[in-house]
């Protein structure tokens, strides 16, 4: 699936990046603004997040590019030992990770200390941004509703095989969203969620009807969302399994939409909306 080649569902074309209605311009204008992209895996680790070497991994590398477009640094990194230091450094955070990340990994690399988890909350909560990307959900499961959970707004609970399915616009408005229709379909490994946050604003709902195994047959549920944690402005996408679902159009559009939102750039209703939405969202079977 290469770039330009994704249509919204009902056959308008997907907006490029000049269409893009919300200040970048002048963002990359001023002060370069310091995105932290943390990639470490403690669970599952997918392709692309995976590293040859020293070689950035595919979305590292992707994300990169995408951002260095809008005047916004990304600092790559699987170290958990960095939420020991000062976040402050950082305008905005991202996950791509997977398990418990204060647990050891195969890969040796560094975990997250529990003092780290709370730096990284706290930080939020005080007005620092968070982007979650696919597995970002798939972190910090427990029997309960961990912090990191809450925050996200939603636990991971599983997925079927990939196929195509359609994602249903629940918020038009949202930046990166306007201009790409009633929805769009995309070939993608799906996401099932549980536990949800309903003080979300849902942006994209999973829609469920038609889709292949025994985790979809429920009815549609959030796939692309944005919420407050305290001061913080959250925003998480179930997207990104697949390395041309990152390459395309219409992903780097949901992207930087959402990112521009987080970093303050575009304003947006953030409204709860879940209840209206997508009121049988926590219902895991139909």
């Amino acid at each position: 699936m290469k770039r330009r080649e994704m249509l919204a569902a009902g056959g308008a074309a997907v907006v490029g990046l000049s269409a893009f209605p919300f200040g970048w311009v002048s963002a990359a204008e001023k002060k370069k603004k310091k995105l932290l992209y943390f990639t470490r895996s403690a669970g599952f680790e997918h392709s692309v997040v995976r590293r040859k070497g020293d070689e950035l991994a595919h979305s590292e590398k992707v994300l990169t590019e995408m951002c260095g477009k809008v005047g916004v640094e990304v600092v790559c990194s699987k170290d958990g030992s960095l939420f020991d230091g000062p976040l402050d450094k950082w305008d905005a955070i991202a996950f791509y990770t997977s398990g418990d990340l204060t647990k050891p990994n195969k890969r040796k690399t560094k975990p997250m200390t529990p003092q780290g988890k709370e730096n990284l909350l706290e930080a939020i909560k005080a007005g620092k941004p968070f982007i979650g990307f696919h597995a970002a959900t798939d972190s910090f499961r427990s029997g309960g509703i961990d912090p990191y959970i809450e925050m996200i707004g939603a636990e991971f609970c599983g997925h079927g095989a990939q196929q195509k399915s359609v994602m249903k616009v629940a918020s038009p408005k949202f930046p990166g969203v306007e201009g790409i229709g009633d929805g769009f379909e995309m070939l993608e490994e799906w996401y099932a969620f549980k536990k949800f946050n309903p003080k979300m604003r849902v942006i994209l709902i999973q829609e469920t009807g038609g889709m292949k195994g025994k985790l979809y047959q429920r009815p549609p549920f959030p796939a692309t969302w944005a919420k407050m944690s305290g001061k913080g402005r959250v925003f998480y996408t179930s997207m990104g399994h697949r390395e041309d679902v990152w390459t395309s159009d219409i992903f780097e559009k949901v992207v930087l939409g959402g990112l521009a939102w987080a970093l303050g750039n575009a304003e947006a209703d953030v409204t709860p909306n879940f209840e209206k939405v997508t009121p049988k969202g926590n219902q895991l079977t139909s």
